[in-house]
Order: structure tokens, then C-alpha cells, then sequence
């Protein structure tokens, strides 16, 4: 008889399933279904609301945090989430637990209220400040990064339909690195900043082209050897960045703070201050 994970020991359960790899399996599959959920949303003029911080808000990004909220609790019961639109609705938690989940139900909403592709679902576990398990799903493409055990890598896979009652269909899990940096490197910024600005950012860091993209699809690139910097001088949230940091260290890469140490999590307010994500 399966029995569920006791509440009670969340770490155990979570250590566990995090060593044999289950785990981001597990979160793979939540955030592949989530990926699904949103699509009929997309391109379907869905009503957008705007939230206190003036950044849009859909019904597809609610729906999807909610599934994903009750997934991992049925999984994990017991462990700390901290989830976009919960947050935006009552507030940041005080203080980060040992063990946490970072969510981002829909990343990149400015675009997907645009119909562009370059929106995701980002789903991390965080443990002692470091993102140790992390699935980031591009619902337009159909494409999932995820991590493995610890130091098993990273892989990259097309998940396919799936009609209710199926079991989870897609194509093989790939494993994917980073590649080594080019003679003339090619940077990802964000659409937020100015043409002058990506231009001075990309050559901070030894890239000598720059392209703008929206969400965490930018470390994901990276991590799969098509790109190879990703720096940020404007704030982000830790549930932006958890996911995609997670996929790009174990494919090989660097998420480093302004002070050269690795972007840590569970700081005041759950905000990043500026860093750069960094492949060979």
C-alpha cells in the first residue's frame, strides 16, 4: 500500500526524493500539466487585471498557481511555499523556512498578454538558500528544463497533449551544458532595459551581441549551449530566477550576486538585487 509523506518530516521525504531524482520528475510533470491549463488562455483575449505593483495579472496565472499549490502539498505536505500571486494577495512570509518552494505560475505575463511565446512556469525547491531542485516549462513551445539528482545535470525535453485519464506522454529527456564562451559571446537581456543599456551590459561581461527575451527562458537557453550571459542591474524576485538558476548551475553555468557569490534565496521581501547568469 502507498502511503503519503508524513508532514511531520518534510525534510526527510524531500532529501530522499531530491537524491534518487523523483523529485524533479514529480515537478516536472506538475509544471508540464500547469503549462497545459494556461495554454487556452493564450492568444484568447483574457481579461488582465493590474496588481499593486502595477505588473498584469491574468486568470491563466491564478489557475495555474493554484494547481501547482495543490499538487506539491499533496506531494509534500508540510513544506513552505512561496508563490507569486499568494504573495501579491496577503503578502511575503516573514522569513524563509529551511526547506521552500519558489513558485512562478506564469513568467513573463507582459508578453503573454501580447500573444509572444517567451512565457513560463517556474517551479524551485530551495534549501538552505540555495535552489537544489528546480522545472522550468515553456507552455507555447511545449518544452520543459529540469534538473536531476544533484549532480546528475540537466535535460531538456517536448512534452506532448495528453487527454484526460493518459498517462504523462512526451519525447525522451536530453541532457543538456553549457557550451564554452565563443570568441565573441552572445548576451540575453531583458526587453526592460535600453538599447544603450543591454549594449554596456553585454560588453560588462565579454559579449559582443546582446538579444532581448522575456522570463526565465533566458537561463534556460543558456543551460541547453545557445547563449552565453544573462546579466540583470534592475530587481527581480526570487521566484523570477529560482527555477532557471537551479536548471543553469546543473547544466554547468554560474548565477552570481553583485559580491561574486552564488544568488542566494529566502532574503527580505524575497527580492534579487542585480546579478549575472553565466554559462562556460
Amino acid at each position: 500500500m502507498t502511503t503519503s509523506p508524513s508532514p511531520a518530516t518534510p525534510d526527510k521525504t524531500l532529501s530522499r526524493d531530491l537524491a534518487s531524482g523523483a523529485l524533479a520528475l514529480a515537478i516536472a510533470e506538475i509544471a508540464e500539466d500547469a503549462a497545459r491549463l494556461i495554454l487556452p488562455y493564450w492568444r484568447s483575449d483574457t481579461a488582465v487585471e493590474t496588481k499593486s505593483d502595477d505588473s498584469p495579472v491574468t486568470q491563466a496565472d491564478r489557475a495555474a498557481e493554484a494547481l501547482i499549490l495543490e499538487r506539491l502539498a499533496a506531494l509534500y505536505p508540510g513544506v513552505q511555499t512561496v508563490a507569486e500571486e499568494a504573495v501579491a494577495e496577503s503578502g511575503a512570509p516573514a522569513q524563509a523556512e529551511d526547506w521552500f518552494w519558489l513558485i512562478d505560475p506564469l513568467d513573463g505575463t507582459k508578453g503573454f498578454v501580447r500573444g509572444g511565446e517567451a512565457f513560463t512556469v517556474n517551479i524551485a525547491l530551495i534549501h538552505a538558500g540555495r535552489p537544489v531542485a528546480g522545472v522550468v516549462t515553456a507552455p507555447a513551445t511545449a518544452t520543459t528544463w529540469r534538473t536531476d539528482a544533484p549532480g546528475q545535470g540537466a535535460f531538456r525535453r517536448q512534452f506532448g497533449e495528453q487527454q484526460e485519464g493518459e498517462a504523462h506522454s512526451g519525447a525522451e529527456w536530453r541532457p543538456i551544458k553549457v557550451r564554452d564562451r565563443p570568441a565573441e559571446g552572445m548576451a540575453l537581456l531583458s526587453h526592460s532595459v535600453t538599447d544603450e543599456e543591454a549594449a554596456r551590459l553585454a560588453a560588462r561581461h565579454g559579449c559582443t551581441r546582446w538579444q532581448g527575451t522575456d522570463s526565465s527562458l533566458k537561463f534556460c537557453l543558456i543551460a541547453e549551449g545557445r547563449f552565453d550571459a544573462y546579466p540583470r542591474s534592475g530587481p527581480t524576485s526570487e521566484w523570477d530566477t529560482a527555477a532557471g538558476q537551479a536548471v543553469l548551475e546543473a547544466a554547468g553555468g554560474r548565477v552570481l550576486a553583485d559580491d561574486g557569490q552564488p544568488l542566494s534565496y529566502g532574503k527580505p521581501r524575497f527580492l534579487n538585487g542585480p546579478f549575472v547568469a553565466m554559462g562556460g
